[in-house]
């Protein structure tokens, strides 16, 4: 029993080391993969550049500046941008954010997290594809999701607000609407390939009354469709929707 107990022991240490050792090697010999969207490289940081339309169909856009909290929670090495587009017929206008890791994939956390800073409940989930077109058209699967959240009028009423949310995240020809195949592709890539791919955090958000939220998506739709191919690199022919 004694001599069992000491093998244990012996198997666990050596169980750690080789896993130390492993790790050690994976960061000195890892490779930084590239993004899905298109960036301009920073001059000196491992940042990049994110640009979203400015003018997309029947919308115009205003860009968000990064709050400082956002920017204070996130890892330094993260890009992040955000444009806020009003349609001309004056109804609600869609929030568009991508969040692109660096070295920390940190940067790219649950969806959950974000809603519940804001307020907001999931009340329903689902996966739907939206077309996009260009030069390759193909169906861009999204996580779509019905929000609420409860607000207080100035009266002292509190009144019922909802919202749709629609994410995706994307590397180089990898995509998924799940934070755990997310993981699952990363660490994948990392052990397989010693490439650490640069995941983009993809979201879009409208506020609505309760009722509205498919005439709402409809609108989104729209939008996502017209704005993906001008930062998302279409996926390739041999793998036409990306893993999911």
């Amino acid at each position: 029993m004694k001599n069992q107990k000491w093998l244990i022991l012996f198997a666990v240490l050596i169980l750690i080391a080789v896993t130390a050792g492993a790790l050690t090697w994976l960061k000195v010999n890892q490779k930084l993969g590239e993004p899905g969207i298109r960036t301009t490289p920073i001059p000196g940081s491992v940042a990049r550049k994110i640009d979203l339309p400015e003018i997309v169909l029947g919308f115009t856009s205003t860009n968000v500046p990064e709050d400082k909290v956002v920017l204070d929670y996130l890892p330094k090495d993260t890009s992040f941008v955000e444009r806020y587009y009003t349609p001309l017929d004056g109804v609600p206008g869609i929030s568009a954010t991508i969040i692109l890791m660096g070295a920390d994939r940190t940067s790219i956390h649950r969806p959950e997290y974000c809603l519940a800073g804001q307020g907001f409940t999931c009340d329903e989930k689902e996966v739907v594809k939206i077309p996009v077109g260009g030069p390759k058209p193909y169906q861009l699967p999204v996580a779509k999701w019905k929000v609420s959240r409860m607000v207080q009028q100035p009266d002292g009423q509190n009144v019922r607000v909802s919202g749709i949310y629609v994410f995706w995240f994307v590397a180089d020809d990898e995509q998924t609407t799940g934070i755990v195949p997310f993981q699952c592709y990363l660490v994948r890539d990392l052990l397989l390939r010693g490439i650490l791919q640069r995941w983009a955090y993809v979201s879009y958000f409208s506020a609505c009354l309760p009722g509205q939220e498919e005439v709402t998506f409809a609108r989104m739709k729209k939008l996502i469709a017209a704005s993906v191919p001008e930062f998302q690199s279409p996926p390739k022919p041999a793998n036409a929707t990306g893993p999911r």
